[in-house]
């Protein structure tokens, strides 16, 4: 069983550019697998943590399950979307008692190794995508024995977006310090308005904060730092008590919006695209808000992007970012129409589809090589977020909680709002993730 991931990469290849998507759908099964009728009808039912069928991710797979069905009139694409939370919790149902035929899934330790030794997800034909354009290491994430059990849709990288009007017409800079990130924050708090519209509700967006710090902390000694504290259960070092207190630090000088450890990803991205906060903390995968005519034109247009600023004495430059590979898909290892959906997940991943398609609808970056689809006429925010890529240095690889057990996951995505609030000292926080490694 392997314990780390190299992140697949070093991978997202600074080179490379990209865009990704993927989507969603309805709730209840009666049935959660499809099958195929007498007659030569095909079901295919699929599992998604996308519910936005109009924007972003949801819409691109939308438009793709539409030209199946259309070039295939015998399949039926039936789709299921939950919310992420709500989804990785009936996908454990699931699991039990039998998959959906086509599902999500993260490549990262957390999520993929008990699934796949759990027997749950359908091993897929590693040559069957040699010329798919997959940056060199997306594919490792979703490896386990050297077998391969699914595919990346995205690359991921943790950033700020912010409203580039309000800051001019304030007179804000980009920080470029944490210091300066705090400092910021201060002046924001002082004209009534958010600083950073915070998902604290679900846990996971503060671990990935925290991640973000620890890397410019210790740099590319990030993934030997967090393996050897899950090695030896032991968190205390100096590195990780630094990141858990600048992370308490920015929830002490309300960085974040009243109530935002309780509030979720809906309700933080509508205090940013209703322009009652001035910056977000999420991952790239939201560059569509650009294009999204649901949020109002001038904020649209005027959203930008930063990552997290350097940390004095840390050894992560400007130009070293969080990212990974992130969300992808997989097939059911017990379909009753295997054979269909890996043909359905096959053609969701030629390039023209999932990769051109993320792209041209200005979603985050994709797993795929999507250079050739530049035309020059992107959105600002995706230019932003390509630039950042291509310039990068060092890339983190799987944030902090994806990285262990789903024992350590669910232990720091739950203890995480306590040290943020303080309910719970950071020595304590620390200890409670060591326990969670023993």
């Amino acid at each position: 069983m392997r314990k780390f991931n190299k992140f697949a990469s070093i991978a997202l290849s600074v080179a490379m550019v990209a865009t990704m998507a993927v989507g969603c759908g309805n709730s209840d099964t009666k049935k959660a697998g499809g099958g195929k009728s007498a007659d030569g009808k095909v079901t295919i039912k699929l599992f998604s943590n996308l519910t936005d069928r109009k924007n972003g991710q949801g819409l691109v797979e939308q438009t793709i399950i539409d030209e199946y069905e259309k070039e295939n009139p015998n399949v039926t694409i039936e789709v299921e979307a939950l919310d992420e939370e709500a989804y990785k919790t009936k996908f454990k149902a699931y699991s039990m008692s039998g998959m959906p035929d086509v599902v999500s899934i993260w490549g990262q330790p957390a999520f993929l190794d008990e699934v796949v030794e759990a027997g749950v997800l359908a091993e897929l034909n590693q040559d069957d995508y040699k010329d798919y354009q997959f940056v060199e290491g997306s594919l490792s994430g979703y490896t386990y024995d050297g077998k391969l059990y699914g595919l990346p849709r995205n690359t991921d990288i943790g950033v700020f977006y912010y409203n580039q009007k309000m800051f001019e017409d304030n007179g804000w800079e980009v920080p470029k310090t944490y210091d300066e990130l705090l400092e910021l924050g201060k002046k924001i708090n002082e004209k009534g308005i958010v600083p950073v519209a915070m998902d604290g509700g679900d846990g996971w967006p503060l671990c990935c904060y925290l991640a973000d710090v620890l890397f410019k902390i210790t740099g590319t000694d990030y993934l030997d730092t967090v393996s050897k504290a899950m090695e030896s259960g032991d968190f205390s070092s100096d590195e990780m008590k630094k990141a858990a207190q600048l992370l308490k630090d920015a929830a002490d000088a309300n960085l974040f919006q009243k109530g935002y450890d309780t509030q979720d990803y809906g309700a933080a991205m509508n205090l940013f695209t209703n322009g009652q906060a001035a910056m977000f903390y999420m991952g790239s995968w939201e560059t569509s808000m650009a294009v999204n005519e649901d949020i109002a034109e001038d904020i649209r247009t005027n959203i930008r992007v930063f990552t997290m600023p350097t940390v004095e004495g840390g050894k992560a430059t400007a130009t070293d970012i969080s990212a990974w590979n992130g969300g992808g898909y997989a097939v059911s290892a017990n379909s009753e129409v295997k054979e269909e959906a890996i043909k359905f997940l096959n053609y969701m991943y030629q390039p023209e589809k999932l990769s051109k398609l993320g792209w041209e609808n200005g979603v985050g970056l994709s797993a795929q090589d999507q250079s050739s689809y530049m035309t020059g006429d992107e959105t600002e925010l995706q230019k932003q977020i390509v630039e950042i890529l291509s310039n990068s240095t060092n890339l983190s690889g799987t944030p902090i909680n994806d990285l262990g057990t789903s024992a350590f996951k669910t232990t720091i995505e739950s203890e995480i709002q306590s040290v943020c609030n303080g309910s719970k000292s950071v020595d304590d926080f620390l200890s409670a993730l060591g326990g969670a490694c023993k």
